[in-house]
């Protein structure tokens, strides 16, 4: 695993041992990055379940102005601060070690150009994290929120909760969907 393009570009990544973390593979994230390419230059960032923090790092290392990281993992969080330090990208990062709705409560109001939704796919955590960063006002009318999952719904059914929604893109890489929307209001 490696920072595809930007300031960083080739720096390998540690990942976490064992399979308690899923890290993006390579071409799915060339494909994430090429979708938004032109809408990272300058932007904050909030990686909501950062894993190693790949993903936000390479935002950072292709333009993006800041990038938080948040993962409820101790060992996630050593390597997170760890893949910063090698890639030099330490001083636009903020790092927390919080369950995402404790993060979303404690941060309410503070709003992110870019949000990358990457939980565990079988824990269905994506309906209840975007109702929670909608009621924290925390998304902008121009956020892109970006949804790695495994399978092509990421609202749950929930019809009220995908009105709140435009899909801008989708697309699917063997069993790995990519759902790149904005918020509609």
């Amino acid at each position: 695993m490696r920072i595809i393009t930007g300031k960083a570009k080739g720096v390998r990544l540690k990942t976490l041992e064992g399979d308690t973390t899923r890290p993006t593979a390579e071409r799915v994230k060339e494909a994430v990055f090429s979708m938004i390419q032109f809408d990272l230059e300058e932007r904050s960032v909030l990686d909501l379940f950062a894993g190693s923090g790949q993903m936000a790092l390479e935002a950072l290392s292709r333009g993006a102005s800041e990038a938080t990281l948040v993962d409820k993992s101790a060992e996630a969080i050593a390597i997170i601060k760890e893949n910063a330090a090698k890639t030099k990208l330490s001083d636009k990062c903020t790092v927390y070690r919080s369950d995402y709705l404790d993060f979303i409560r404690r941060f309410s109001g503070k709003q992110y150009d870019i949000v990358i939704l990457d939980p565990p796919y079988a824990l269905k955590m994506y309906a209840p994290a975007l109702r929670a960063l909608v009621k924290a006002d925390m998304l902008k009318p121009t956020t892109l929120i970006i949804c790695e999952s495994g399978e092509e719904q990421v609202f749950d059914g929930d019809s009220e909760l995908a009105s709140l929604f435009s899909i801008e893109k989708q697309t699917r890489y063997s069993k790995t969907f990519i759902t790149v929307f904005k918020p509609n209001f």
